[in-house]
C-alpha cells in the first residue's frame, strides 16, 4: 500500500481547502470565515510525539504550558526524560499517568525514520502498540509530524464540536460517526481537520489544537 499524498507547504493545504471547498457548501462558508489555513508542520521523532501525549485531555493553554516547563527543565529529549525522576515531571506539570507515558515512549526504541515509508494504517499500528499512545495520539503525529494528507483524528473533542457547528448537528457526533463523516472528505481528510481546527477558533474564540 503506498504512503499518499505528504503535505509539505502552504500551497499543499490550499490545494486541499480549495477541493473541500468545491465539494461541499459548508467548507466554502468556514473557508471564507477562517481565511488561509495553517500548515500545521512539525519536524518528527520523539519530540512531536512527546507533545501530542502531553496534549492528551488537557486545554491548549495547559498543554502549551507543561510543554514550555519540560523544555526548561530539558526533558524533551528521550534520554532525559527516561532518566527523570518522577518529583521532576511532576515538577514540569506531568500528571503521574502522562509521566509513564513519556517515559514509556522514551523506552520504546521507536524507528522514527521507519515511519516515513509506512502507510497511514501501520504508522497507527505501531504508535498504538505504546503505553499511552492511543488512536488519537497517533493520527495527530501522522497528521502534523508526517504531514499524512488523508489521515483524520474523529475522537477529537474541537472537531466534533465544529463538525456540529458546521453541520447543524443536534450534538456532537461520536468518534465512529465522525469518522464515518469524514470519508467524504477524502483525499484531504487533514486539511478538513485542518479548516474544522480553524472554524472551531473562529466561533468559539480559542484554540482547539496545538
Amino acid at each position: 500500500m503506498a504512503v499518499g499524498r505528504i503535505i509539505r507547504t502552504e500551497a499543499c493545504v490550499a490545494e486541499g481547502a480549495a477541493w473541500l471547498a468545491g465539494r461541499e457548501p459548508r467548507f466554502a462558508a468556514a473557508l471564507a470565515l477562517t481565511g488561509p489555513l495553517p500548515l500545521r508542520r512539525r519536524e518528527d521523532g520523539f519530540r512531536a510525539l512527546l507533545s501530542a501525549i502531553v496534549s492528551q485531555q488537557v486545554s491548549v493553554a495547559s498543554a502549551n504550558a507543561i510543554w514550555a516547563r519540560l523544555e526548561a527543565a530539558g526533558l524533551c529529549d528521550p534520554g532525559a526524560m527516561a532518566a527523570a525522576s518522577d518529583a521532576a515531571l511532576r515538577a514540569a506539570g506531568l500528571s503521574r499517568q502522562k509521566a509513564r507515558y513519556g517515559q514509556a515512549l522514551a523506552r520504546a526504541e521507536i524507528d522514527f525514520a521507519a515511519l516515513r515509508d509506512l502507510p497511514d494504517e501501520e504508522v497507527v499500528a505501531v504508535l498504538v502498540a505504546v503505553p499511552g499512545i492511543g488512536r488519537w495520539t497517533a493520527e495527530i503525529y501522522a497528521m502534523f509530524a508526517l504531514g499524512r494528507a488523508d489521515v483524520f483524528a474523529p475522537a477529537d473533542l474541537a472537531l466534533q464540536e465544529a463538525a456540529r457547528l458546521l453541520f447543524g448537528l443536534e450534538a456532537r457526533p461520536s468518534e465512529r460517526a465522525l469518522r464515518a463523516m469524514a470519508e467524504a472528505w477524502s483525499p484531504w481528510r487533514a486539511v478538513a481537520a485542518r479548516l474544522l481546527w480553524a472554524y472551531y477558533r473562529v466561533a468559539k474564540e480559542r484554540e482547539g489544537i496545538r
